[in-house]
């Protein structure tokens, strides 16, 4: 099953490359034109995107398959699907709205179940949609991952351990940047220089470019903060419009499998598995935080010297 499986995953997230670079030859001015069902807003990028994936399915899978996506929700190709696909058609749509590269297609497949968490996630693909790089890994492969369009042989993880050298990306989408400084702008500041600190707006190719040695680390901590304070939620409602909008299933779950079997350490920002996360729910209580680093020593000192 495993190469019909690769071959659904690769497929649809091609067919979703050509409809966003086709749409973006199109020249159209970019608006946002609805929420999805999290409360982010959606572009009319993601439009098309989603229209793509459920076009592709509906003409390619050979048998049902249940579907996830952000803006869709769950949906089937047919009765008593073997497997569900929990698919982001555009996690990056800010930067794929700017033609810039930090955005991908991003396909997690379990086996389908009444509730299936992360860790059932039994294949994942990344595909880069800007220049078509991916990288795709399922329980049946015998190497850690495969990979296109890189330049050097992948898993490629840097050995940084410190602070001041680390190049990282945080999240600021649906995070008051008030509170985001009040826990790491000494981080920033030790790194900034010396290393290099990005925002993306893609947790997938956040956690893919550890994977590829570009990035030390990535941090997405917003949960945590709102969980520890509770009295925060006035401010992440505010910037999030009237919602929370943290790391939803949707966003990791192929990064976190992918970023698993290179070695990468990832967990939420308590340190804790992501294993237990539900793929299908976008309720505040089924989204995380997100910690992930090439090294355990650098994993274990930003948990450690982030002010919680």
């Amino acid at each position: 099953m495993s190469a019909y499986l690769r071959s659904l995953l690769l497929g649809t997230a091609q067919a979703v490359r050509t409809a966003v670079l086709d749409h973006a030859r199109a020249g159209l001015p970019r608006h946002v034109q609805g929420d999805s069902p999290g409360g982010d807003a959606q572009f009319d990028i993601d439009e098309v995107a989603e229209d793509a994936v459920w076009k592709h399915l509906t003409e390619h899978a050979r048998e049902p398959v249940a579907v996830y996506t952000e803006d869709n929700t769950l949906r089937s190709t047919g009765p008593d699907p073997r497997y569900v696909l929990l698919i982001d058609p555009i996690d990056g749509t800010r930067p794929a709205s700017a033609g810039l590269e930090m955005a991908t297609v991003s396909i997690a497949a379990a086996p389908m179940s009444e509730e299936p968490t992360l860790a059932d996630v039994c294949a994942a693909h990344l595909l880069e949609l800007r220049g078509g790089n991916r990288i795709y890994a399922d329980d049946e492969l015998e190497a850690p991952l495969e990979w296109h369009g890189y330049d050097w042989t992948l898993p490629r993880l840097s050995r940084t351990t410190e602070v001041a050298r680390m190049f990282w990306s945080l999240e600021f989408n649906g995070h008051p940047m008030r509170l985001m400084t009040d826990a790491y702008d000494h981080l920033v500041d030790a790194s900034a220089n010396t290393g290099g600190v990005f925002v993306f707006n893609s947790a997938t190719f956040s956690i893919s470019r550890i994977i590829t040695g570009q990035l030390d680390a990535y941090v997405d901590i917003g949960n945590r903060v709102l969980r520890d304070h509770p009295g925060t939620e006035a401010d992440f409602r505010r910037v999030g419009r009237g919602n929370i909008l943290h790391l939803f299933p949707y966003d990791i779950a192929a990064a976190v499998y992918l970023a698993r079997r290179a070695r990468v350490v990832v967990t939420d920002a308590y340190g804790a598995s992501l294993s237990p996360t539900p793929l299908l729910a976008v309720d505040p209580s089924a989204q995380r935080s997100c910690v992930a680093a090439s090294t355990p020593e650098l994993h274990r000192t930003l948990l450690d010297t982030i002010r919680w």
